[in-house]
């Protein structure tokens, strides 16, 4: 009784350390599983470290040397009379390095769809003779322009430094004292204007008509007029009495000159008959005079609500 004693004793002790050793695993096992969200979280960190290292936006890359210098170059000779010879924007294109597209674009793709296609109603001819060498080399010189581009140096206006108006207080004035709705529409000639023209170049085109590209116009592409009312119209009576109306063609101190219903150009001294000339962009350069700044950014909020 004893010796099973004893050995189920040592049994217990046998069992008790094993018990121990087992608990001691199971508490360093514990221990392990403990810190292993630790490792985990540690791993996942330098994943997505390595993740970032190995992406570079098209702005953060490096370039070669000789391919942004083949860049600059066709950029001077073919960009930079609009973009400015820095891409920052020149008198009628905008500034590149602050472009939303260029800062969409991935590989090169949209700058060079924009390129090779133009933006005819914006004023950019289609530049199709340029072969994807060069179009490479102009990428790498706007990103390389963008990279060093200092906070702060923009010298264009952004869509934000307009947004002051109060749009309703827009659409009443455009309806009532101001008298736009009397030649525009909404749904007609401003139908989704500001998908097509936003911040600076909308308030310009606003204020600043322009006859010939007025004439062009058709409802809904953004300028502002249709054709039937924006070409300037004069009607000439001659010296019998007869009178012929015409789009006016030509006008100066000497001369008055139409072209008449079946296509004829047709001019007078001004000396020898009398005329007078029906223009209804007149209504934006007496507005000019009649507009406060609220009523200009008023307006401007409102045109901006009509996508």
């Amino acid at each position: 009784m004893y010796t099973v004693t004893a050995r189920r004793s040592s049994d217990r002790r046998t069992d008790s350390r094993g018990s121990t050793g087992q608990s001691e695993r199971q508490q360093g096992e514990t221990r392990h599983d403990s810190a292993s969200p630790a490792l985990t979280e540690e791993t996942r960190k330098e994943r997505s470290q390595t993740a970032q290292a190995a992406y570079q936006s098209p702005s953060s890359r490096a370039y070669p040397p000789d391919q942004i210098q083949a860049g600059k170059t066709l950029f001077a000779a073919q960009c930079s009379f609009c973009h400015g010879r820095d891409a920052g924007g020149g008198e009628s294109g905008p500034d590149l390095m602050a472009s939303a597209l260029v800062e969409q674009d991935m590989h090169g793709e949209k700058i060079g769809e924009v390129v090779r296609n133009g933006r005819l109603g914006k004023g950019m001819p289609a530049f199709d003779h340029v072969d994807e060498q060069q179009l490479a080399a102009l990428v790498a010189f706007i990103y390389d322009r963008k990279a060093k581009a200092k906070e702060g140096r923009r010298r264009t206006v952004d869509v934000s430094d307009l947004q002051t108006g109060n749009a309703e207080a827009g659409m009443r004035y455009f309806n009532g004292a101001g008298g736009c709705a009397k030649c525009h529409s909404p749904s007609g000639d401003l139908a989704g204007i500001a998908g097509k023209l936003q911040g600076l170049e909308l308030l310009k085109r606003m204020l600043y008509r322009e006859n010939g590209r007025a004439a062009e116009s058709s409802p809904g592409d953004g300028r502002l007029a249709e054709p039937s009312k924006a070409m300037p119209t004069a009607t000439v009576t001659l010296p019998s009495g007869e009178t012929v109306t015409g789009k006016l063609a030509y006008r100066d101190e000497f001369t008055i000159a139409l072209t008449d219903p079946s296509g004829w150009y047709r001019s007078w001294p001004v000396t020898q008959v009398k005329f007078t000339v029906m223009n209804p962009l007149d209504a934006h350069i007496e507005q000019l005079g009649k507009y406060t700044d609220e009523d200009m950014h008023n307006v401007l909020a409102y045109l901006q609500t009509l996508r």
